[in-house]
């Protein structure tokens, strides 16, 4: 490990936090528990083999979804440094190079308290048996030996020949106590798909993998539309694995999960192979997205009760996504967490970006009054008159079938409007199966609602599911049920939305609507103005590229 300069030391406000491993010239890995509390401009990472490169910026942009608990999955982060740095990267050994009989001795290169150049630890894998599907048991070697106490989470587990085999993810609770469990590569690569490249499939001989991702790079260029399921499914035969119960939201994650869970060790070959017939004849490259630089609020129930929400706040830049904050806590405390995560996600768009808000919502919390909720507690504006804001439906947003379906729509729409609004009034006798039929029939890519989704939910389902790109509806106002329209607030609703929204391009239009929410606050009577109440959902899954799915169910 003589020449391994590629140990990193993570610090966070001068204090050490951790280890992390360099895998490119500006990306290293380490534990998501170690940056958790990390804010911009306090996060450094330093090479202790190679004091001569001071100490370096880095901002976390991607994490693996860890939700903060000790048994959580996904304890991995991607760190970003603010300039590269002329190392040679960590190498890496195949999968279940740490097995073995007798198991091979593994080293890890950790801060304990007391050493801040660096503490070596000797260690052995005790089973390939994975501990709640996710992590390796490790013991120590020997009975006196460092243990892998605090200050080596996120440190890279290797060989005698230096070759990383996983991640120290959770250390000794006691002093003298010396078994800890890493993250294995194949674990690794569910959380960060950009590993799969980096970890060869074999020793020795011809690596598939490297032809693999190249072919994966090539079509990510050109933007090639290859249907990842298709692939995946020619890649594993009729007799094969099923897909994944959500398929694949893109080609790279098509790509490592045949990589890493598909025992054939032919399918890697048969997808590059049929990858690289496609990518001889691509499709003319898609339209680019809207110039939206979008925050991303999920919200979803945590499973630990009924009071308990998951919260994920998120930013894209440049198209890529960074990770904000992850959080599960009582539904009291959501608004507080969010607009305080609105505001740190700020700080991660560059200067000229066009922000978004986007909360991305399960179906029954659509009619959430998110527009409503104030910037925070010193700035009583509403954020859908602050910002643009739209929601978007949790499932569809994560549908492969959607979300291709919704793109093929924006690339249509890109050109110009939308075809006019599309009515759904309110006490009529238009039953779902006869609105699927004429919104698939017109094409719609606008669609008005008179009333909310709780009033109507089998038409509200029918947008959603066809899939109609845009939905608009008052959060409030009219009951759904048969009644005189002639009065009615959802019937004045959508009298004013129609010409208001003539000729509006579809890409403009959560701008145009923080303008109909301001009009409508600033209105001497607003709560009698038509808009008061509007709801957004727009849905173009081009400003939310997602990054690869898991390519597991999670334990929790």
């Amino acid at each position: 490990m003589s020449g391994a300069a590629w140990h990193a030391r993570i610090e966070y406000g001068g204090a050490v936090a951790g280890a992390g491993f360099l895998v490119a010239p500006r990306t290293v890995l380490t534990c998501a528990h170690v940056v958790r509390d990390s804010e911009p401009g306090l996060l450094t990472v330093s090479f202790p083999n190679r004091p001569d490169l001071g100490v370096l910026s880095a901002v976390v942009s991607v994490d693996g979804g860890w939700a903060g608990g000790e048994t959580d999955p996904g304890d991995l982060a991607v760190l970003q440094l603010a300039c590269e740095v002329p190392l040679a990267p960590a190498g890496f050994a195949p999968p279940g190079a740490e097995q073995g009989w007798p198991p091979p001795a593994l080293e890890a290169y950790g801060f304990p308290d007391g050493y801040d150049e660096g503490q070596l630890a000797e260690y052995r894998a005790v089973s390939s048996t994975l501990i709640a599907g996710e992590w390796v048991q490790l013991e120590a070697v020997t009975g006196h030996g460092q243990p892998l106490a605090h200050g080596f989470s996120g440190a890279a587990v290797t060989l005698k020949d230096g070759r990383v085999v996983g991640m120290v993810a959770q250390v000794a609770g006691e002093r003298d106590v010396r078994v800890a469990r890493m993250l294995p590569t194949e674990v690794m690569a569910r959380y960060w798909p950009g590993l799969g490249e980096l970890v060869p499939a074999c020793d020795g001989g011809q690596d598939p993998t490297r032809r693999l991702y190249d072919l994966v790079r090539r079509a990510e260029t050109a933007r090639l539309d290859c249907a990842p399921d298709r692939l995946y499914r020619h890649a594993v035969g009729l007799f094969g694995p099923d897909l994944p119960p959500d398929g694949f939201a893109s080609l790279r994650s098509a790509a490592a999960y045949v990589q890493w869970q598909v025992e054939d060790p032919d399918a890697v070959t048969r997808f590059a192979e049929r990858l690289a017939e496609l990518l001889d004849t691509p499709p003319t490259p898609a339209a680019p997205a809207p110039a939206w630089s979008p925050i991303l609020v999920e919200l979803d129930r945590s499973g630990e009760g009924r009071d308990r929400v998951s919260v994920r706040v998120s930013v894209y830049r440049h198209g890529q996504r960074r990770p904000v904050g992850a959080v599960r806590l009582p539904r009291g405390g959501v608004r507080a967490y969010v607009q305080e995560h609105i505001d740190q996600a700020f700080s991660h768009l560059a200067p000229d970006a066009e922000q978004l808000l986007a909360f991305v919502l399960p179906r029954e919390w659509l009619n959430e009054p998110v527009a409503q909720w104030e910037c925070g507690p010193e700035d009583s504006t509403p954020l859908g008159c602050a910002h643009p804001l739209v929601v978007t439906d949790r499932s569809r947003h994560r549908n492969p079938r959607l979300r291709h379906h919704l793109a093929k729509k924006w690339l249509k729409l890109e050109a110009g409007s939308a075809d006019g609004l599309h009515r759904v009034d309110c006490g009529g006798r238009e039953r779902p199966p006869s609105l699927r039929k004429r919104l698939r029939e017109e094409d719609a890519d606008l669609a008005g609602f008179a009333a909310p989704p709780a009033a109507v939910p089998g038409h509200f389902e029918v947008g959603l599911n066809i899939p109609v790109p845009v939905l608009l509806w008052p959060r409030t106002g009219c009951p759904g049920t048969e009644h005189d329209t002639s009065a009615c607030a959802g019937t004045v609703f959508l009298d004013g939305l129609a010409p208001c929204l003539d000729g509006v391009p579809p890409t403009e239009l959560p701008r145009h609507v923080q303008a109909l929410r301001e009009e409508a606050a600033a209105d001497e009577d607003p709560d009698r103005h038509w808009a008061k109440d509007v709801q957004l959902l727009w849905d173009d899954p081009r400003c939310f590229p997602e990054p690869a799915a898991s390519l597991h169910t999670p334990v929790a």
